[in-house]
């Protein structure tokens, strides 16, 4: 049989990866309030947390990018996600802050595989004019997650309490699986269900090295030997902090200033993934809509960065000087978490604009790496510099989004090809 769509239904498939990856990190900082009370943990604690998951996540960016470029986006995917199902189950052990530690690590290792997996898999299934369309399509998936996981996990929390909630949202790789295996038998080249119009019109955009399944993966060294690679991880490393920014401490944020409970959190913090869901289908749709106008992807890619970045500066500022109460913390967040959604899937994009397939995942799973040691950074910092307001949080990450912009604009002249000799 053949199937129309084919590509659409494959990144429809990790869409929902990412929505039950979101729900698996999530389930720790909604549940907090109730865990630290139990296990008697502070904010401290809670950042040990944070930057132990955030450093294995880090280390598995690169590692899984790699995996990937050696074994497929197919079996690569099942790996990963396996593990970060079984790893999130695990949590149910934990009894302090070692073990807790422990199932942490393995959980950030595991669930890094989602993200240069897809950059690669986008890269074998959407010509480039779609390809930002695909990766917003995915990054609405970490939005959606994100939505979700608060009011589910509360619910969960209060039916059956922390530990038991672990296993259940650790059990939904399950579900997953089998139409993953069912539906991705090959890549475009080779795969039995796809047609040929749509088999032509992926290939057709793609150069020749990355249609050949026999191609020569580079090493990390030889692609950061070319400094136009070096715009993504730079970039990366002023921008992953906003997100995580709210992503982390978002839910303490509640507890801390409006003295919230986890049924409250459950009620509030879902609203600003709504905006980033949008920003993540709005990014891609602009960025493919400018390139079908003809205005190149360089062009296309920039102008979307920027428009985005606007947008999280701008709401940053207001989240200092406007948002005095949760409704509108909440809904500026909303506009930033839109702005960084609709630059991040053009970032995002990038490697897979100036590398051949094979090499696709190592660049995109090490600028999730630099990135994230920034992040990791942050994490530390945050307990210190929040005592009394979150205000010298917001300046920081406010100051490190013009700088994203420029590390894309100064580091690679021109978003194309790279010339490998």
């Amino acid at each position: 049989m053949k199937v129309k769509g084919l590509r659409w239904w494959i990144i429809i498939l990790i869409f929902l990866a990412t929505v039950i990856n979101y729900i698996d990190r999530t389930a720790i900082s909604v549940m907090w309030p109730g865990i630290s009370e139990e296990l008697g943990f502070t904010k401290h604690h809670y950042s040990i947390m944070l930057n132990v998951f955030m450093v294995a996540y880090a280390i598995g960016q690169s590692v899984s990018g790699r995996m990937f470029d050696k074994i497929g986006t197919r079996m690569g995917y099942v790996v990963s996600i396996m593990a970060w199902g079984i790893s999130t189950a695990m949590h149910a052990l934990a009894s302090g802050l070692l073990s807790f530690g422990v199932f942490r690590v393995m959980l950030g290792v595991s669930e890094a595989g989602n993200w240069p997996g897809a950059v690669k898999s986008n890269a074998e299934w959407f010509p480039a004019k779609e390809r930002a369309m695909a990766q917003g399509i995915f990054n609405a998936g970490a939005s959606m997650g994100s939505v979700i996981a608060p009011p589910l996990i509360a619910m969960l929390y209060l039916g059956f309490g922390w530990r038991v909630t672990f296993v259940i949202v650790g059990s939904l790789v399950f579900l997953w699986v089998i139409p993953w295996l069912i539906i991705n038998k090959a890549s475009p080249k080779k795969h039995p269900w796809i047609t040929s119009e749509e088999q032509e019109h992926i290939l057709s955009d793609q150069p020749v090295e990355t249609r050949d399944e026999d191609e020569k993966a580079l090493s990390l060294r030889e692609i950061l030997s070319h400094k136009e690679a070096w715009s993504v991880p730079a970039s990366r490393f002023f921008l992953e902090p906003l997100w995580w920014l709210f992503a982390g401490w978002m839910p303490i944020y509640l507890a801390d200033t409006y003295g919230f409970d986890v049924k409250e959190i459950g009620m509030f913090a879902w609203v600003p993934y709504v905006g980033a869901a949008i920003g993540s289908m709005s990014g891609g749709w602009f960025a493919g809509k400018l390139i079908a106008e003809g205005k190149g992807v360089d062009k296309a890619r920039k102008t979307t960065i920027s428009i985005g970045a606007v947008l999280m500066f701008l709401g940053l500022l207001a989240t200092i000087f406007i948002a005095n109460t949760p409704e509108k913390f909440v809904g500026i967040v909303a506009v930033v978490l839109f702005g960084f959604q609709f630059s991040i899937s053009n970032v995002q994009t990038i490697p897979s604009d100036l590398l051949s397939g094979k090499s696709v995942g190592a660049l995109a799973g090490f600028g999730g790496t630099v990135g994230l040691f920034c992040v990791i950074g942050m994490n530390f910092l945050i307990p210190f510099i929040t005592e009394t307001s979150y205000t010298p949080a917001f300046v920081i990450i406010g100051a490190f989004v013009p700088l994203s912009v420029i590390a894309i604009f100064v580091l690679c002249k021109e978003i194309k090809r790279i010339e490998i000799k």
